[in-house]
């Protein structure tokens, strides 16, 4: 899928026509390079109406597992819990760079936001992100009450790969049956290691395209990268049941190679009986909201996801199971 400058939303063709310029395509020395400046961020909260935690959490072959703990300075009773991962295609990003989309959560509803420092796929290949991010379930299952949680109402989320791996986390935890998810939020998801929808294909847009794409799928896949056997747990669209899942809210960007796999997945999540509200946004690229959040489209985006989970807050529950872990 061609994307001429002029399919591209007014408000986000200077700075779509800047990426392309500076940053064709990720590769996998581009990756290895942001680890560094990444890593500025790690431990550092710049909100002041923020308590910032960091937690550390025993793996289990002995490492650990770094956990960014967000809650509101003033805290509330009944608030939803939120297992947020960033993105970064699975190769690169730390919990700190969604500060500001956690901030906005954590206003909107008292809530209390674990975001873990996963593994990525430079470092361990699948399943290491998705066993770290179960761990921070796990985390906010047990410890969330001492934050305000209401135990009925764990909820998880992330953009791109972050929200691949929110989709992944709610079919997982619905298979172990060790911890219910009341509510998901996977925002433009990495969910389709195929890359063989029409968005998917020969896409150059700005951001993320077709060549990003495929290198970082060959990454987190390691081994099982072209094979039949990739199991849906890494790639949820491959899941051919969707029932028993939680109700979700997404958005994409039209011009996007994850277009195509968000509908799918969205519209999957329906026909199972799941409630799902989904948007795509005309003339968007990928993490448009994030590259541009002063733009109107973007501001529209923020404000269709902050209403969802303002209303997943007040109507979506879960109870928990009655096992331990």
């Amino acid at each position: 899928m061609h994307i001429d400058s002029s399919m591209i939303h007014p408000e986000l063709r200077q700075a779509g026509a800047l990426m392309r310029f500076v940053l064709p395509a990720f590769t996998e020395r581009h990756f290895r390079l942001a680890k560094p400046a990444i890593q500025l961020l790690k431990g550092r909260c710049r909100s002041s109406s923020l308590k910032y935690e960091q937690v550390s959490i025993l793996r289990g072959d002995g490492s650990r597992l770094r956990l960014c703990v967000y809650s509101p300075r003033a805290q509330r009773r009944g608030v939803p819990g939120l297992v947020w991962m960033h993105g970064g295609g699975y190769a690169m990003g730390t919990p700190e760079q969604d500060e500001g989309i956690i901030e906005r959560f954590v206003k909107a509803s008292g809530c209390v936001v674990a975001a873990p420092d996963y593994r990525l796929s430079l470092d361990a290949p699948y399943p290491a992100a998705l066993q770290d991010c179960y761990d921070a379930l796990l985390w906010l299952k047990a410890h969330g009450a001492a934050y305000g949680m209401h135990s009925d109402q764990l909820m998880v989320g992330g953009n791109s790969a972050g929200g691949g791996l929110a989709a992944a986390l709610c079919l997982y935890a619905r298979d172990k049956k060790e911890a219910a998810i009341a509510f998901q939020m996977p925002l433009y998801p990495m969910l389709d290691d195929r890359m063989a929808t029409p968005s998917a294909a020969d896409n150059d847009a700005p951001v993320w395209n077709t060549r990003s794409n495929a290198l970082s799928w060959r990454l987190y896949l390691g081994e099982l990268f072209g094979q039949e056997s990739v199991p849906a747990y890494a790639a949820p669209a491959r899941c051919r049941d969707l029932s028993g899942l939680p109700p979700a809210c997404s958005f994409a960007g039209s011009l996007e190679p994850f277009r195509d796999e968000t509908v799918g997945y969205m519209e999957g999540l329906r026909s199972a009986g799941i409630p799902v509200n989904y948007k795509v946004f005309e003339g968007c690229f990928h993490g448009f909201d994030a590259v541009c959040p002063g733009a109107r489209v973007s501001q529209e985006a923020t404000d269709f996801l902050m209403s969802n989970f303002s209303h997943a807050a007040a109507h979506y529950f879960a109870a928990q199971p009655a096992c331990r872990r």
